[in-house]
């Protein structure tokens, strides 16, 4: 690694989107979400398929994680490459992560191609991004700390000198406090309270 900086934020959306496109009679309806798990993509997806039960097909793609090595593209019955792909294409064109997009159509009785449907998926998936609010999200480490009463100010310094949110407050003879650390700062926060005496941390 030497001094490259860690890379600890990323691009996300703030909240759901959409996007529409039409060709030809048929209606290409995207909806952009932030997620963070597969288990919520696999929520919203189903809800979606209730939802829009009438539909030929729901394809969708997401990525997820700081690094966004969590991604899947889904055709849903269309030809293969022509639907989920250039759903993940705009997903990747924008530098999003944590990001599900999925594109409901309803087909309009005239078959648009390859090219077309590529368009119409790209299109479609491009406008419910655009509509939506990105937003810079930090990747962190959540940790809780454990120290003595005596080694309170100590611990409390080094919250206050790297601006750390508190949570969870116990103060006993035994005290405890979680905090968020994001990616870039854990080596020093680290190194800071393994110079105070009696701390141990434990990761969340």
């Amino acid at each position: 690694m030497g001094d490259t900086p860690i890379k600890d934020s990323y691009k996300s959306i703030a909240a759901e989107a959409r996007g529409l496109f039409k060709d030809n009679g048929s209606r290409f309806i995207a909806h952009a979400y932030p997620v963070e798990t597969e288990e919520e993509v696999k929520e919203i997806v189903a809800a979606l398929k209730k939802e829009y039960y009438d539909a030929r097909h729901h394809v969708y793609a997401y990525r997820l994680g700081y690094t966004g090595e969590k991604f899947r593209a889904n055709d849903d019955g269309e030809p293969s490459g022509s639907s989920g792909r250039p759903v993940l294409g705009q997903i990747d064109s924008n530098e999003l992560s944590d990001i599900l997009v999925v594109v409901v159509r309803y087909f309009g009785g005239i078959k648009l191609g390859i090219p077309g449907l590529i368009r119409a998926y790209k299109t479609s998936a491009a406008d419910a991004i655009a509509n939506a609010q990105i937003v810079e999200k930090i990747a962190s480490k959540m940790y809780r700390v454990h120290f003595g009463y005596m080694s309170m100010n100590s611990v409390m310094k080094v919250m206050k000198d790297m601006d750390l949110e508190q949570k969870n407050q116990v103060f006993d003879m035994e005290c405890s406090i979680d905090t968020s650390v994001r990616l870039s700062a854990v080596d020093t926060f680290l190194k800071r309270m393994e110079d105070v005496e009696g701390c141990h941390l434990e990761e969340l």
